[in-house]
């Protein structure tokens, strides 16, 4: 079970992040897994109508840190040491999904990746893999089983 719901969350981000302006609505989080949905407006394409490859780089940074929060819990230093990104296809001028799966937790690293999908389509626009440093300090409050 995740240390923090997406109401936590999101909750979490306005107070500790309140310049941060993206919309991003948190679909689903579980132990190892988060799917996030970003609507999509013109500021975010760029000429010929697809997503910039900055906003799919912030989205899958974003689906990242989400999903540390979720395991980990609100520790706002947790900070990126890593991102690769490959980009697969032009977007759609869609909605972005993006699902980022836990690929290792340890306790100063967290490695994952992300997938990510514009709406209505199978077919991933980009796949990232993610790094984040936790800081020694952070503390860690017990999952409710615990």
């Amino acid at each position: 079970m995740p240390r923090m719901t997406a109401n936590e969350i999101a909750s979490f981000m306005q107070k500790a992040f309140p310049q941060a302006r993206m919309p991003v609505e948190i679909e689903e989080l579980r132990d190892g897994f988060l799917r996030i949905r970003v609507p999509v407006t013109d500021r975010h394409l760029r000429p010929g109508g697809t997503v910039s490859g900055p906003v799919l780089m912030t989205i899958a940074d974003t689906a990242m840190y989400y999903l540390v929060l979720g395991a980990i819990g609100p520790v706002a230093l947790a900070l990126t040491t890593n991102l690769n990104i490959n980009f697969l296809r032009a977007p759609k001028p869609a909605d972005v999904i993006a699902e980022a799966e836990m690929l290792k937790l340890g306790s100063r690293l967290a490695v994952g990746q992300v997938t990510i999908y514009s709406a209505g389509s199978d077919d991933p626009v980009a796949h990232a893999t993610v790094t984040y440093s936790i800081p020694p300090d952070a503390k860690r409050s017990p999952k409710p089983s615990e």
